[in-house]
């Protein structure tokens, strides 16, 4: 069986040269090219790989799936591309909102290729947002922590926002907040269903989260933490196999799992 055509959009970024190195060394896949705004149009590394900044190249290399780790700005303007050239695409890009997410179903579904999001690729980060979401209807209150490296642009992470949006409370609700806050924002952010998310951006960190639920005379702490980047790179390993597998537009990695 032939390898599978990878191209990287973001590669001289941080998790975009972290991507190319995983996409080179994974069986089954080959890296044909890395796509950055940084970068010199109609380059060649040395192993072949097609450089450059324009999304033509990626249709010109011939890709197959195409793994898009940029800016916002320019995974909006890519996915309709990838769309409309039937190259499938793997999109682990931050600050993609409800629209984004909308447009880029209409594109897929009119499209030969598929796509998938994740606000996550790390395995151990899928696992602990489905633990809290099944934890969360048997307690009485949950509180979210997201700790990221300072360079980090948005604020809460795309994965404490999916983290919230899976969990629903008990059936009477989450208790009653009844703290008089003397400082704004001491109780964080009102993320999705009323759960309260908390954002810390510490030089050293890379990636972590833990989700705490209460009820009477006990807690549950789930945690998870990133060190390295290599730690989301068995996911995009995955999803460059299998998003063939899913049609249109596929939210997370759960189904892949």
């Amino acid at each position: 069986m032939d390898a599978v055509r990878v191209g990287v959009i973001g590669a001289n970024g941080r998790m975009g040269s972290a991507v190319c190195d995983a996409v080179r060394a994974a069986d089954g896949l080959e890296l044909v090219a890395a796509i950055d705004a940084t970068m010199r149009d109609g380059a060649t590394a040395g192993d072949g790989v097609t450089l450059g900044r324009e999304l033509r190249l990626l249709a010109e290399a011939g890709c197959e799936v195409v793994v898009d780790f940029s800016v916002a700005e320019a995974t909006r303007a890519a996915l309709p591309f990838l769309a409309m050239h039937g190259i499938h695409a793997v999109v682990g890009t931050t600050g993609l909102n409800d629209d984004d997410l909308e447009s880029a179903r209409a594109a897929f579904a009119a499209s030969s290729a598929n796509c998938l999001i994740a606000a996550n690729f790390a395995i151990s980060a899928v696992l602990m947002m489905r633990l809290a979401a099944m934890a969360a209807p048997h307690f009485d209150t949950a509180e979210i922590i997201e700790l990221h490296h300072d360079g980090k642009v948005d604020a809460p992470s795309g994965t404490a926002l999916a983290t919230a949006e899976r969990m629903r409370p008990p059936a009477s609700g989450w208790s009653t907040d009844p703290t008089e806050s003397g400082l704004s924002g001491a109780r964080g952010a009102v993320g999705p269903g009323g759960i309260p998310i908390h954002s810390v951006r510490m030089r050293g960190m890379i990636a972590h989260q833990e989700v705490i639920l209460g009820t009477m005379g006990q807690t549950l702490t789930i945690r998870q933490d990133s060190y390295d980047r290599t730690s989301f790179m068995p996911g995009v390993v995955l999803a460059c196999r299998r998003i063939a597998e899913f049609s249109g537009l596929t939210l997370g990695l759960d189904d892949l799992l």
